[in-house]
């Protein structure tokens, strides 16, 4: 089989005079990995392809590699202990050049205690999974020595050789299964299946830092209802996400959920994100947004869930410390968790309170018009409550009145002004300077004639100030 060749020539010349050239000097080299899979799956289903990344693989050792192509470009050796150098293109594009290698002496399942120069089989036999086992020639002819083909025409994820081995080598290659499947559409083999299930608590004796970026990687595929099905099948997801695991089995008022349980929801809510949006972090938000639920259960001794989100919220931050995500990161998806209810309430609440929310988070110095960028905390929320309501029975009757609120909003907003202005007429010095002592009372009193701002009840400072007078002589 060939792979379209000259449609990744097209895309990286660079790569193709960096092949030449490495020809040129009698090595052997090939494209690798993902490239020649996606080109091949491409190929299979008739679909388009666009090239983003390659690597390249060559017999030439690392200072071969590094003589022939320092001169014209610049080149990175941060990875030439494993036979990997980087050869940076004028355009800011990096290519990994690596030697044929293979690798041996796994004692903690994470790192090699030996990697030496080899030949391209014994490379290609040392890799993950027969799909990304395959090469291609400079021609695009394909090289399968790991039956890679097969498997991309039964879309199977499979490994190269004894499953319980390459897993050993290296733990994290078990949710990188997790991930292949759910970004190709692919159904994971039996076999590898089955060594998953053996070695999953073992997933622990790899970095936070290292399942973050994986979990996240699921996450931004279409799939990734998909994935939390197959980490729980496969024991995974107890190990990373005891709080998720935990859903399962919670039971839920079968008038508002006829669903099932929590984790059951969790699931329906990611299916319904899956497709429309691929943010991952909205994702986690999705998956963590209910993971309050049975601690609340449990505190109202089984009555209700009551206080779920403000709970919630605060596992959420446990979770994400715990992944080593951002603290943006764990505030973003704090926020969400903690307000996912209260969003869909908005119709009821004050004018004022309904302002406030809209503009958590506002870049005020984008236009009105951009709803998504002014406005992308809020966004976000509504993009929460519509997969939440939707897998629920409530399902558009819970969102759509929601949104009609804030058609209205907007229209209101561009009268009052927003915020910003509340903030100019009234101020917290400003009740200091009336007499006020500093204290919990006197951010009472401010965010009472915020919100009387914001409902446009009030449009002036000196009817801010007269309110704020009253406000202080009433007990």
């Amino acid at each position: 089989m060939r792979i379209p060749i000259e449609r990744i020539w097209a895309e990286h010349p660079v790569a193709r005079r960096i092949v030449e050239d490495l020809e040129g000097a009698g090595h052997l080299v090939v494209l690798v990995g993902g490239v020649v899979r996606d080109a091949l799956l491409a190929e299979l289903s008739g679909q388009d392809f666009h090239p983003k990344d390659l690597d390249i693989a060559t017999s030439a050792p690392p200072e071969e590699v590094y003589r022939l192509f320092s001169p014209r470009y610049r080149v990175l050796t941060v990875g030439e202990v494993f036979g990997v150098v980087v050869v940076v293109a004028p355009d800011g594009r990096q290519y990994e050049v690596a030697t044929f290698r293979s690798e041996g002496g796994y004692a903690d399942g994470r790192h090699p205690s030996r990697v030496q120069w080899a030949s391209l089989e014994e490379d290609l036999r040392r890799r993950d999974f027969t799909v990304n086992g395959l090469a291609a020639q400079k021609d695009g002819e394909v090289i399968d020595l790991v039956g890679g083909v097969s498997d991309l025409k039964a879309g199977l994820i499979r490994t190269i050789g004894d499953p319980h081995a390459r897993l050993s080598e290296d733990y994290l290659r078990m949710l990188r299964a997790v991930r292949f499947a759910c970004q190709l559409g692919f159904r994971i083999e039996e076999g590898t299946a089955e060594a998953i299930r053996a070695h999953a608590p073992k997933i622990l004796r790899i970095s936070w830092e290292r399942i973050r970026e994986e979990l996240g990687r699921i996450l931004a595929t279409p799939r990734a209802a998909q994935g939390l099905e197959l980490l729980e099948e496969l024991g995974l997801l107890g190990a990373i996400l005891p709080e998720v695991a935990a859903l399962k089995g919670v039971p839920q008022d079968p008038l508002y959920h006829p669903e099932g349980d929590v984790f059951t929801h969790t699931l329906l809510c990611l299916a319904q994100a899956d497709g429309i949006w691929d943010d991952p972090l909205l994702k986690m938000a999705l998956l963590l947004h209910d993971v309050g639920k049975p601690r609340a259960l449990a505190r109202s001794g089984g009555e209700n869930m009551a206080g779920h989100c403000g709970i919630g919220a605060e596992m959420a931050e446990e979770i994400l410390t715990r992944l080593r995500f951002s603290r943006r990161e764990i505030e973003r998806v704090r926020f969400l968790v903690a307000e996912h209810m209260r969003v869909a309430r908005l119709p009821e609440m004050g004018l004022g309170k309904q302002v406030k929310l809209l503009c958590t988070g506002e870049a005020e110095e984008a236009p009105l018009s951009s709803f998504p960028q002014r406005f992308a905390v809020f966004a976000d929320l509504l993009k929460v409550v519509i997969c939440d309501a939707e897998a629920t029975a409530h399902k558009s009757a819970a969102w759509l009145p929601v949104l009609s609120q804030v058609a209205r909003l907007l229209v209101h907003l561009r009268r009052v002004q927003g915020l910003r202005r509340a903030r100019e007429l009234l101020s917290g010095h400003d009740l200091l300077a009336l007499g006020m002592a500093p204290g919990p009372r006197l951010g009472q009193v401010l965010e009472a004639v915020h919100e009387k701002i914001l409902a446009g009840e009030i449009g002036s400072r000196e009817e801010a100030l007269a309110e704020a007078a009253r406000l202080m002589g009433k007990k």
